[in-house]
């Protein structure tokens, strides 16, 4: 099913647990519209040609009398129910409504601006820092409380994000400007960025490499440039790199990469 939906319908390769599932759905949906397409076409034409005047001359008015189209249309009705019942609900279910443990995931706060993508990590003690909007600088665009013990390890990379292979990364998109929507393909997440809400995204990449974050909403006039990438590590060279940010960190407020 991958090769097909990769080769026909130009989707980039599956790197996410869940993105599997929606591009099946996706393909299912797809050869769907097809069959209605072609054959809605072919009965158009084919009452063209049968009822032109050509060949009835004086109109029927009690018109059609058959059941064909009542079947044909329930059949339609049947297939739809079917794939919303038994893919679709529970795709949504599994994939986006239900969530992995915080405890057993990497928690990421992400924010968009004109025209990059912030991240900050929780640290070795998976605890975010207290915030404060009157903290809000140049310097600690954040407002992370540098006095509070659980800030110390906390750090942020702008636009080049990474995460760990095989493991659950819960993502809380927000935005400091307009909305943005935070967006990477090859794990099928897109999330949008709205000022004043924290909403939640997650996936579990499965294949190490370096993939581009896009912005999916057309944010002004630098939005073509509104791009980041993430990185897929094993865990060992993730921590490596986790570990070294967070020395980096200092007093963990407004420490970039």
């Amino acid at each position: 099913m991958t090769n097909y939906i990769t080769k026909y319908l130009g989707m980039p390769p599956v790197t996410a647990a869940h993105a599997q599932g929606l591009d099946n759905l996706l393909w299912y949906i797809h050869v769907l519209m097809a069959v209605l397409f072609v054959g809605w076409l072919a009965y158009f034409l084919y009452v063209i040609v049968r009822f032109s005047k050509a060949r009835n001359p004086k109109a029927d008015y009690q018109g059609l009398k058959g059941h064909a189209s009542n079947y044909v249309e329930g059949l339609v009705v049947v297939v739809e129910f079917v794939l919303l019942v038994f893919f679709a609900i529970p795709l949504w279910a599994s994939a986006v409504d239900k969530f992995p443990d915080a405890k057993d995931s990497l928690v990421l706060d992400v924010v968009g601006s004109q025209f990059s993508w912030r991240a900050r990590y929780p640290g070795a003690d998976k605890i975010f820092g207290k915030q404060d909007a009157r903290l809000v600088s140049a310097e600690n665009l954040s407002g992370v409380d540098a006095k509070d013990p659980n800030a110390k390890d906390d750090f942020e990379v702008v636009n080049d994000i990474v995460v760990p292979l095989n493991k659950d990364v819960i993502v809380n998109v927000s935005s400091m400007d307009v909305i943005h929507c935070f967006a990477i393909k090859p794990m099928r997440v897109t999330q949008d960025a709205i000022p004043g809400l924290k909403l939640a995204t997650h996936f579990k990449p499965t294949v190490a490499g370096t993939y581009l974050i896009n912005c999916a909403q057309l944010c002004g006039n630098s939005h073509f440039a509104m791009r980041g990438t993430l990185t897929v590590m094993n865990q060992a060279d993730y921590d490596k790199w986790a570990a070294s940010k967070a020395t980096g960190a200092g007093a963990g407020a407004g420490s970039y990469e």
